[in-house]
C-alpha cells in the first residue's frame, strides 16, 4: 500500500514541475495558425516557361549549366555555343518576352517560338520541346535569329 501512496505524491510533484517550468504562452503574431496560400500569378504553359528559361541563359542572366537537366540530345550543345555570345543581351535594358506561341505537330512534341524585345530590339527565338517518359518537358533544339546588320 505504500507502493501507490509513494507514487501519487511523486505524479502530484511531477505535476507541479511541469506546470512550473513550462514557457510562458507565445503570444505574438507569427504562430502558427491558419495557412494562407502564396499567389504565384498564372500557370505557364511549358513553352512559356522554356522561353522564359532560355532567354535568362541567351541574355546572360543566367550560366548555361542551368539547362543541364532540362535539355535533351544536342541542344545543350547549342546552347554552349550560342550562350557566349549572349545574343539576347541588349545594352541599357533588360530582354522581355514579348509574344510566345508553340504549335504542336504531334503528341509529346511542341515547336515554339518566342518574340524577345528589348528596347527597340526585337528578336526572334525558336526551340523545340520533347516530352520523355518520365512526363517531363526537355528543350531538344534552339535557334536565335541572327542580328541584323544596319
Amino acid at each position: 500500500m505504500s507502493d501507490t501512496g509513494t507514487s501519487r505524491a511523486y505524479d502530484r510533484a511531477a505535476a507541479r514541475t511541469v506546470a512550473s517550468t513550462r514557457p510562458p504562452a507565445r503570444r505574438d503574431s507569427r504562430r502558427p495558425g491558419r495557412v494562407v496560400p502564396q499567389h504565384r500569378g498564372p500557370w505557364l504553359q511549358p513553352h512559356e516557361r522554356f522561353a522564359e528559361l532560355l532567354l535568362a541563359v541567351l541574355s546572360g542572366m543566367r550560366p548555361v549549366h542551368s539547362m543541364l537537366g532540362q535539355t535533351v540530345g544536342k541542344a545543350y550543345d547549342q546552347l554552349v555555343r550560342l550562350a557566349p555570345t549572349t545574343p539576347l543581351r541588349a545594352r541599357n535594358t533588360t530582354p522581355h518576352i514579348r509574344s510566345c506561341r508553340s504549335f504542336h505537330p504531334r503528341p509529346g512534341v511542341v515547336e515554339a517560338w518566342a518574340i524577345v524585345a528589348a528596347g527597340d530590339q526585337v528578336r526572334a527565338m525558336a526551340f523545340r520541346l520533347e516530352q520523355g517518359p518520365d512526363l517531363r518537358w526537355r528543350c531538344a533544339a534552339v535557334e536565335v535569329a541572327p542580328r541584323r546588320q544596319g
